[in-house]
């Protein structure tokens, strides 16, 4: 996608064919940095610290971090250490494990002489491949965002309410849940987006105000708890989400506060959808509530806020009293039951097992294994 009007992508590789280059998250909005990777331990820093963040872009820097170790050294042992040090990065994202599953599945009966090269060149394939399948989740999606301008007076806009990050920043590009939108838009419907602050960390505010106001998306920056008052008052025609993990029955896990819109969306009769890419479907698990691991993150991301001063300075300033305990549960579960459809590049499905089974078969076979 576009900032200041030239393309970039969230991940990329140098010039010098083996240092990974990736948007640092953390630094924006107030300031555009790139950080480079060159080695498994960076790849995996930047996934813990959250320089780089979103399931799929998490999926593709952590198959750069084996490519990197590698290149490094591409014995089995070091093939396992670079396996373990990312697979407890982000216990959430599925496609973390997807990712290197690939790869350790590819690398590991291959001599240590091919390993380095055929790691790069997987890692470069999981990448366009986020691709091509996020540009197809757009595709399926734009359709849905259509019909419902289609039945609006000329020149109405489409409400879209989104939640955190599912943008081109979450992927390496197009995003997820903004997929559909970005195709709208550039196709001229007049389309707003009501964008989720998203606390603690403000992924909503911070990145995804940050994507659309660059590609040129109207949009408005709303506290978390403003959802339900404009589902109420008829001010959102439909909600889409991203997504972290997809169980194979349908629940849908991501940021935490999605099951308080989908609650909300249900309630007022609003469209609920979840955009995800088909790695991010665990056909391994069928209880999203009881069985996938919620990330619990620092204290420290409730309790203060950093944010940039009148003067331009950046400061972190305490928010919580000193002495008062925190929780910060990074994820919650969205039942299928309250999912209207997932959108994926093989087209809008059911939140049930049969219609994700349907679509995926290969993935099915995958998963047993």
């Amino acid at each position: 996608m576009k900032v200041d009007g030239r393309h970039i992508r969230s991940i990329w590789l140098d010039a010098d064919g083996h240092t990974v280059s990736a948007i640092d998250q953390r630094r924006l909005p107030h300031h555009f940095v790139v950080a480079q990777l060159a080695t498994c331990e960076a790849a995996a820093e930047a996934i813990r610290s959250m320089l780089v963040r979103g399931a799929p872009l998490i999926g593709a820097t952590a198959a750069y971090g084996m490519a990197l170790a590698m290149r490094a050294d591409a014995s089995d042992a070091s093939l396992d250490r670079a396996y373990k040090a990312l697979i407890v990065t982000r216990p959430t994202a599925i496609n973390l494990k997807w990712a290197l599953e690939e790869m350790r599945s590819l690398l590991r009966p291959l001599p240590a002489s091919d390993r380095a090269g055929a790691a790069y060149s997987r890692a470069a394939e999981i990448a366009e491949d986020d691709i091509v399948i996020n540009r197809g989740i757009g595709g399926h999606g734009v359709a849905l965002i259509e019909a419902i301008a289609a039945k609006k007076k000329p020149g109405e806009r489409v409400n879209v309410l989104t939640h955190c990050n599912a943008g081109w920043l979450a992927t390496v590009d197009w995003g997820t849940a903004t997929a559909p939108i970005y195709l709208a838009h550039d196709a001229g419907h007049p389309i707003h987006v009501w964008v989720d602050e998203t606390r603690p960390r403000n992924q909503g505010a911070s990145l995804t105000a940050w994507e659309l106001g660059h590609h040129g998306v109207p949009h408005t920056v709303i506290p978390d708890n403003t959802g339900g008052h404009l589902m109420q008052h008829g001010m959102v025609d439909l909600v889409i989400v991203g997504t972290d993990r997809v169980t194979a029955n349908g629940d849908v896990c991501n940021k935490i506060g999605t099951y308080l819109k989908a609650l909300a969306a249900y309630d007022n009769g609003v469209p609920f959808y979840v955009a995800l890419p088909s790695p991010t479907i665990d056909f391994s698990g069928a209880d999203g509530i009881r069985e996938i691991p919620i990330e619990q993150r620092g204290a420290e991301e409730v309790a203060t806020m950093t944010g940039q001063t009148a003067d331009g300075r950046i400061e972190t300033v305490r928010i919580v009293p000193e002495g008062s305990p925190v929780a910060n549960y990074a994820f919650d579960v969205t039942p299928a039951r309250l999912v209207t459809g997932l959108i994926t590049e093989r087209g809008v499905l059911r939140a049930d097992r049969a219609s994700l089974a349907a679509a995926f078969p290969e993935r099915i076979a995958a998963a047993a294994e």
